[in-house]
């Protein structure tokens, strides 16, 4: 076994909603996502509501590690976002770790098209099959502040 086996047992992965830290998943975004900087608790509340969240939890203390947030139809469709580790847990494989279990929870479920956007993480992305839009002069955005 390679010290990065020994590490990946070390987190769990989960889907149940009843075992997140909201303050911890707000007090990470809020202030150490470039993306989510500033965002208030009742909007991540929202988001998180009107999402499929997944976690990665330390397997001998039980505390959160990660976070990923998914907006899907469940049948067709995927965006993934908010994926974020705890800066003490970085460099062990755990955000490639969680953001594969996204992908096998729902591809079975017909989901075809995974989205996902990236300032920075390009190379973790990769490793699990995402790519560059093909096609980037199709896709459009209204954005909003």
């Amino acid at each position: 076994m390679s010290p990065n086996d020994t590490e990946a047992q070390r987190y769990e992965i989960s889907d149940d909603p009843s075992r997140l830290d909201a303050a911890r998943i707000h007090r990470w975004l809020s202030t150490d996502a470039y993306w989510a900087l500033g965002r208030t608790r009742e909007q991540q509340d929202r988001a998180m509501a009107g999402s499929h969240n997944f976690a990665a939890y330390d397997v001998v203390s039980g505390e959160q590690a990660g976070y990923a947030r998914v907006v899907t139809d469940r049948a067709t469709f995927a965006w993934v976002c908010d994926v974020y580790i705890d800066r003490a847990a970085r460099g062990q494989g755990l955000g490639t770790r969680l953001v594969t279990a996204v992908r096998d929870e729902l591809a079975p479920l017909g989901v075809r098209r995974f989205l996902l956007a990236t300032k920075d993480a390009h190379g973790v992305y990769a490793k699990l099959g995402f790519t560059p839009l093909a096609e980037p002069d199709m896709w459009m955005v209204l954005q909003k502040g």
